[in-house]
């Protein structure tokens, strides 16, 4: 399986530092023009716009050979990309302006988009920890990076190419990297995980993570933002800047922790995840005004791809079942009805008269799903959120 690493690049020097950023210039600019190329001459193949384009590219942007191949791969890859969108119909909510839009003009690139660098280009030195990196200002040699030691592991198997990244005037390469995945065992049951918003998993175990904490964090966030807003001034534009993304590393962070808690006690217990399949949910359910920002800023899918992605590292069997019900059907027997869920917490069976935390009978709903899908071999895949 592919996963990426990813390290933090430390110029020694501004100049180093200007270099490095004036080449993600010149190469958007250049991808620019070799877009709008194969945009107007119907050229999607990187041969044939490498023919079209390459020589152009050297004298107008002073590209070195290789810079100049990636630049027109990078293209390509683009148009592939957006044409898969468009064909799977994952341009979101507004999917048919988006396919006007997209099929009646060029792909562009901003000004600091990431460029890819191959090993003729750029060099790694992981024992000395730097990187040595062809710019346009000429080839920088020993860039320290820094990475943690999982990272540094990832990158001795490390293969193909690497792209340069500058994210809120740092620098970062990543680098896809091979890993081997082991087999999926035989499981003994499914650990049923249910999602939700006000506890981000709840599992059948009847282990509950709680999303209070983070939920705080979101609306202080939400309402900091506002605030600052309203400001409209320099002061307040350069903390905005400064705290645009930290929410969402914050939420990254947790979703990690919580996948791997969840992929240790499914490979501690020799059982599978049992997931519910929430593709498309933002456009099935209909919330009121207040609750609009919660809805979309629960990233179940980040949650589920973190459990699937780690599961397969450790091979553990993930299944995904249909959501349907779950959080109205008894899990004791198996009765439906709208009336059992009580509130957001409790369940309370009107058949049977069990009662108990409407997460956790989702979750054990959950898990038994798994089991007959797994014992029928019609093993579900997650659909595109």
């Amino acid at each position: 399986m592919r996963i990426v690493a990813q390290v933090k690049l430390l110029p020694a020097s501004a100049c180093d530092a200007d270099a490095l950023a004036a080449t993600l210039r010149v190469c958007n600019h250049a991808a620019n023009l070799a877009s709008e190329v194969a945009f107007v001459k119907g050229l999607k193949r990187p041969y044939v716009l490498q023919k079209e384009v390459y020589f152009r590219l050297r004298a107008e942007f002073g590209l070195g050979a290789q810079a100049a191949v990636r630049v027109v791969k990078k293209v390509c890859d683009a148009y592939v990309t957006l044409t898969a969108n468009i064909t799977a119909g994952n341009l979101g909510p507004e999917g048919s302006k988006r396919r006007k839009r997209a099929q009646s003009k060029p792909v562009r690139f901003r000004e600091d988009a990431a460029q890819p660098f191959d090993d003729r280009i750029l060099t790694w030195n992981l024992d000395q920890r730097t990187v040595s990196v062809w710019t346009v200002a000429g080839r920088i040699k020993a860039i320290p990076f820094v990475c943690s030691e999982q990272a540094l592991k990832l990158l001795a198997s490390r293969k193909g190419e690497s792209d340069l990244v500058l994210r809120e005037g740092m620098f970062f390469l990543t680098a896809t990297v091979e890993v081997p995945e082991p087999e999926p065992y035989e499981p003994d049951g499914f650990l049923g995980v249910d999602l939700g918003i006000v506890n981000i998993a709840t599992t059948s175990d009847g282990d509950i993570l709680a999303g209070r904490r983070l939920n705080r964090y979101r609306r202080r966030h939400r309402d900091l933002r506002a605030k600052l807003q309203k400001k409209r001034t320099k002061s307040a534009k350069r903390i905005l800047k400064r705290i645009r993304r930290r929410e969402a590393r914050h939420a990254a962070h947790t979703n990690h922790t919580i996948a791997k808690q969840l992929v240790a006690t499914a490979e501690r217990t020799s059982r599978g995840i049992a997931l519910e399949d929430l593709g498309g949910i933002r456009q099935r359910v209909t919330a009121r005004k207040h609750q609009r920002s919660s809805l979309h800023s629960w990233a179940f899918a980040q949650l589920g791809a973190f459990i699937t992605y780690k599961a397969r590292r450790a091979g553990v069997p993930v299944v995904f079942v249909d959501p349907r019900d779950t959080s109205r059907r008894c899990s004791g027997c198996g009765y439906t009805h709208r009336a059992n869920r009580v509130s957001q917490a409790r369940f309370a069976c009107r058949s049977c008269g069990i009662v108990m935390h409407a997460d956790h009978n989702g979750s054990c709903n959950i898990a038994h799903r798994a089991d007959v899908v797994w014992q029928r071999g019609a093993v579900n895949r997650p659909s595109t959120a």
